[in-house]
């Protein structure tokens, strides 16, 4: 018992302790020189690191804005220690953020990365992923997307740190998932550009996800549509993700993506069928997760149907034609004829040599071959 007293006891001598340093330091911050203020910086973060309640009242005192002007300080050193205190301030308090965001921190971001060093970046981004997410949480100006995109973007293009990459991917994603910020992230110069880069370099399986899924969440936007179909990368570069069987939510995410490009465009399937798509959807048709599945056998179906339209109802003997002709025997059963078929088909393709396939297929002859392959004799529409 008398123990337990004791630690009380020494909780309570913490706690009177740190909130007189508490007290010591937002006079610091608010009236101190220099010193003053990075010592106070350094004790702001320290306390608010270890008490969620002490956060709230923090705000009270009124030590964010002084914490915001020290970002806006020509000194790095003394930028960072601002930085830090403000992340540990903004983690879990959404009030606090919108404090921050009110104070003018986007105005304050320094001008050029390239300054930066590694791990200056890290906390930038870091503070930046905490920022982004409270857009969903509160009303927010359009333009203070278009502040966060550039800085992130550069920060992104030129870090070589995993790290600091999943951040500035995670806040970009944030600000995507924005319907009013989606669009100016669509038009920022080189975003769509760095997104594909960094989906499809394969150095990190969750930096793919996050770069894929936020274009996922541009490419339902109509700038962001446009800005993917005009992309010199696109659909090369989706394809070849599509083909990444280890990685079955980077499949899941590139074969929602070519969806909703094909959907309505003509032009893009044949870009597609080019550059050998259908191979490979095969293939992901047999082995992807179920929702790859599923995504890759709408897919097929439409390239079905666009030769079928190619082709007319009376242009020479129709490879189709055998196994839809027996109208009588039960939809259930021509699901079955097809699935078995198409089991079939990848089996052979899978014993290729894919690359060969590839370049048969985008040959155009073999390509309407391989077309005619591709039966799903249900016709119904599957779910995305």
């Amino acid at each position: 018992m008398e123990m337990l007293k004791e630690s009380d006891c020494n909780h309570h001598h913490h706690h009177q302790e740190d909130w007189m340093i508490l007290q010591k330091s937002v006079k610091g911050l608010l009236f101190g020189n220099w010193e003053d203020k990075e010592l106070a910086a350094k004790e702001i973060r320290r306390i608010a690191k270890k008490d969620l309640k002490r956060k709230k009242s923090m705000a009270q005192l009124g030590v964010i804005q002084p914490l915001v002007d020290m970002v806006g300080s020509d000194k790095l050193a003394r930028q960072r220690l601002a930085v830090q205190a403000l992340i540990e301030l903004a983690n879990g308090s959404s009030m606090n953020k919108l404090i921050m965001l009110e104070s003018g921190i986007l105005s304050k971001l320094p001008k050029k990365t390239d300054k930066l060093d590694e791990p200056a970046r890290q906390d930038f981004a870091h503070l930046l992923l905490s920022l982004s997410s409270a857009l969903s949480n509160i009303q927010f100006p359009s333009s203070s997307a278009t502040r966060i995109i550039p800085f992130v973007v550069s920060i992104l293009e030129s870090s070589n740190n995993v790290d600091t990459k999943k951040l500035c991917l995670s806040a970009l994603h944030n600000v995507s998932s924005q319907i009013e910020s989606a669009g100016h992230l669509a038009t920022s110069t080189g975003v769509i550009s760095t997104l594909l880069r960094l989906s499809s370099s394969g150095e990190n399986e969750e930096a793919s996800e996050k770069a894929l899924a936020t274009l996922g969440n541009l490419v339902v936007t109509s700038t962001g549509r446009k800005a993917l179909e005009g992309n010199p990368m696109v659909p090369e570069n989706l394809i070849e993700i599509l083909a990444w069987e280890e990685k079955p939510k980077c499949q899941e995410l590139s074969a929602y993506l070519l969806m909703i490009l094909a959907h309505q465009s003509s032009e893009q399937r044949e870009k597609m069928a080019k550059g050998g798509i259908v191979p490979v959807l095969l293939e992901v048709a047999l082995l992807g997760s179920p929702l790859a599945q599923k995504r890759a056998l709408k897919l097929l179906q439409w390239f079905k149907d666009e030769r079928q339209k190619r082709m007319g109802p009376h242009s020479g003997p129709q490879q189709l034609g055998r196994f839809s002709i027996d109208q009588g025997s039960p939809v259930n059963k021509r699901d079955e004829i097809g699935k078995k078929m198409m089991k079939n088909i990848v089996k052979q393709s899978l014993h290729r040599n894919m690359e060969v396939i590839t370049r048969r297929a985008s040959g155009g002859d073999a390509s309407s071959k391989l077309k005619s392959l591709v039966i799903s004799s249900s016709s119904k529409s599957l779910p995305y």
